[in-house]
Parts: C-alpha cells; structure tokens; sequence
C-alpha cells in the first residue's frame, strides 16, 4: 500500500517506536536519521495514532490521520450507526461528502455498501484512501463540482462538512465545507440523506422537513444528525443514547418547578439538546428545580438511561462559609462539582473549600426559586 503524507515504512515504524513522539529528543533523533519533513511527518503521525485510540481503540495503530480529520471523525461505534440508518432505508450504495480521514465510509464499507468517498483536500483524501485501501473509491474534488454527477435518486447521500481551517474551529456556517448551501441542498428529500453536525447547531438553522437526531455516547454528546427522504421521520426531533435509547421531543406540557426531592436527575446531552427535558420529567415522574435549568428532581426512583441518577444526601445553602465547614468536617479531599444555571468556575471554588482529607464526594450547584443549592449527592 502506498502510504500518504510523504512518509515511508522505515520512518513510521521508527517514529512508533518514540516513548514521546512530540519530544524534543524523538525529533533530533528522527532528524538525524530521516531528515527534518520525513521525521515531522511520522513523529506527527505516531502522535496521532496514540491520541486515537480513544477514538478507535487499537485500529488506530494501523489507521492514517490528519490533526483536523481525528477531531472530526465519527466514533466507530456512530458511524456504525449511521450506516445502519441507510440500509434500514433500503440503501445500497452511499456518496460520502467531506468524507475527512474515512470514519463513516470505513462503517459503510463494514455494512456491506459501495462507497464512494469526496474530500477536497489532497492530503486529507490521501489518507482516507490508504484508510480505505481497495475497499472503496475516493475522489479528491470540490463537492460542488461533483455532485451532479454523483448523485442519483437511487444512492444515499452522507455529509460532515469540515467545521476547521488552518487557524482551527469554525462556528460561522458560511464557513463550512461543503458550504452550508450544499448541506441544505442534499436535505431536499430526493434521496437518503444524512448530514453530521456538531450537537450545539442552533434549532432555529434545522429545516423543518428534516429528522434531527442528537447522540450521547458514552456520556458525551458528540453530533445531531440531519435525515432527510425515506427512513427519516420529517419534523420529529429525537434524544439518543448509545447504543439505543431515543426519546422523541414532543408538544408534552411544561413541567413543574418543585423543591429538592430524594432524587436529582442529570438528562444526557442528548436530552436537552433536543429539547425533550419535559418528556423525560413525565415518565420519571419529576419536576424541575427551576425553570430553564436542566436538572430534574422526584421523590421516587426510576431507572432510565436518559440520565443519571443521584440519591440526595443534604441539602444546604450555597455559601462559601457553610460548604467551607462541611468539607472540614467530612475530611473531604476529592469534590466532583456539578452546576447549571450558575456563574461558577469549580476549579475556583475547589481552591477556595481548601479541599483535604480521604473522602470523595459529589455537589450539585443549582439555582432554585428561593435561591441558589448546594446539594450533597452520591451516584445511584
């Protein structure tokens, strides 16, 4: 296999073989023996293989990537879901715009459909390809220019448009890639369509015939997805948690502000980013402990894997002094602070406790309509 970004076998094993890829040392001995553009492409390299396992797991020592393609890419595990999204709706063959380093199109290619992938980077498209190997075809092309050609009413259609340049993330639509012209275009519902987001996209940029999903995995709520044509459900807005619990948003009433109960839930990000706080409320049976604050509370426990739940150990008020005895007295060295609605920087208050002892323990900051709580909690 050919390898991209101008390195070589020789090189990459060598550069494998650094304790620290990113030290001074690995670089002077790699220079010495590859010459500087050589020895920085694959101590880059090593580097970033080691940062993907968390991505990737220990594929990620045979994978390629580039800096801005490992941030962007999908989670196998998502992107595995992804393609089951499409061939649920029937699809067979799949067109994979700004297809970056090859995530989706690697989980496409696992599900049994033909891919073919586009990236308008010639080196990001290189590494894509040594990725993908034979597996499937990669195109380096402006998607622009390529589409009409591409797309037909019988392929599914994936986006993730690039949200980084030279000088590191976008938050302007304008400025992604494909543009966003380009992403709204594909969401027309000729075909199977599905374009990858960041999870904070405002609700006010989601056409309305569109599906929007947002996923939480493993704690982290890392897209919304756009669907759009068959297998999509137009207008629905939907919560998931990985691997398959998803709650749909409704029209349900607005829940209650109530006091403090046993119980104190933590929706998913999920959850709140698709504005199903009020469905969750209703099947734990619980209120909120202020409006607009995305924490639920009840007096009885329910399972759900929408959050997670605390059993609440006390209640006291938020002052410094009050907090500062407590975690004298309870010899608490190790404080989680959790909060919403406040204007608080935990590692600031953490100095200011004076933190000491053997014992962990967990507070939940919030406001509530007779002021603001600390809450002592511990994980159900």
């Amino acid at each position: 296999m050919r390898l991209p970004l101008g390195l070589t076998d020789e090189a990459l094993a060598a550069a494998m073989t650094e304790q620290d890829p990113e030290s001074l040392a690995a670089a002077s001995r790699m220079r010495a023996r590859y010459g500087s553009d050589l020895a920085a492409a694959a101590l880059t390299q090593a580097a970033l293989r080691r940062q993907a396992k968390t991505k990737f797991g220990d594929v990620a020592l045979e994978m390629f990537f580039t800096r801005a393609g490992l941030e962007q890419a999908s989670r196998p595990e998502v992107a595995d879901y992804h393609a089951r999204r499409f061939l649920r709706a029937g699809v067979r063959r799949v067109i994979d715009f700004g297809c970056g380093i090859g995530s989706d199109s690697l989980a496409f290619v696992r599900a049994g459909l033909e891919v073919t992938a586009v990236d308008v980077d010639p080196a990001t498209a290189a590494v894509a390809q040594a990725n993908l190997a034979s597996r499937a075809e990669v195109i380096c092309a402006d998607a622009l220019e390529v589409a009409e050609q591409l797309i037909t009413p019988v392929v599914g259609v994936f986006c993730d448009p690039s949200r980084r340049n030279d000088h590191g993330r976008v938050w302007r639509i304008e400025d992604f890639t494909p543009p966003w012209s380009f992403v709204t275009h594909l969401l027309d519902g000729r075909q199977t369509a599905g374009v990858k987001l960041g999870p904070a996209l405002p609700h006010s940029l989601i056409q309305e015939t569109v599906e929007a999903e947002w996923i939480t995995h493993r704690g982290e709520t890392v897209e919304v997805a756009l669907w759009a044509g068959p297998g999509a459900s137009p207008t629905q807005r939907f919560a998931l948690v990985m691997p398959n619990a998803r709650l749909a948003a409704s029209t349900a009433p607005p829940l209650l502000v109530r006091d403090l109960g046993h119980y104190l839930y933590e929706p998913a990000g999920a959850v709140i980013r698709a504005g199903a706080i009020a469905e969750l409320g209703l099947q734990l049976g619980a209120g909120l402990l202020q409006t607009h604050v995305a924490y639920l509370t009840s007096d009885q426990l329910r399972k759900t894997p929408f959050a997670t739940a605390f059993e609440v150990c006390e209640q006291r008020p938020f002052h410094l002094k009050v907090l500062r005895t407590w975690v004298r007295e309870a010899q608490i060295g190790v404080l989680e602070i959790k909060k919403r609605g406040v204007n608080i920087d935990p590692a600031d208050l953490r100095r200011r406790l004076r933190l000491a002892g053997p014992n962990r323990a967990t507070l939940v900051i919030s406001p509530t309509p007779s002021g603001v709580i600390a809450a002592i909690v511990e994980r159900v």
